[in-house]
């Protein structure tokens, strides 16, 4: 990939993780590439493409950060839940 095409996916990965509040690995998967490069484009490369984006990005990305131990924790509930017949 070129410089510019790496821009404009940066761009659009941000865009989708800002407007959906979608967490890398959805972004991720969403998109069929790895959430090490929607990481590092949204975290590395949209820094100096989008300043404006990219404090958006880092908000959702923190929110993420904070709620995942509950995310995890509801995952596990309902693994548990199923394996039981519930």
């Amino acid at each position: 990939m070129n410089r510019e095409s790496d821009r404009e996916r940066c761009v659009v990965l941000a865009s989708y993780l800002v407007e959906n509040r979608a967490t890398v690995r959805a972004t991720a998967q969403r998109f069929g590439i790895s959430k090490s490069t929607v990481h590092k484009d949204v975290t590395e490369i949209l820094r100096h493409v989008d300043r404006a984006l990219y404090d958006e990005v880092s908000r959702v990305l923190a929110t993420n950060k904070q709620e995942r131990h509950l995310r995890g924790g509801e995952a596990t509930r309902r693994k548990y839940r199923q394996l039981a017949g519930g």
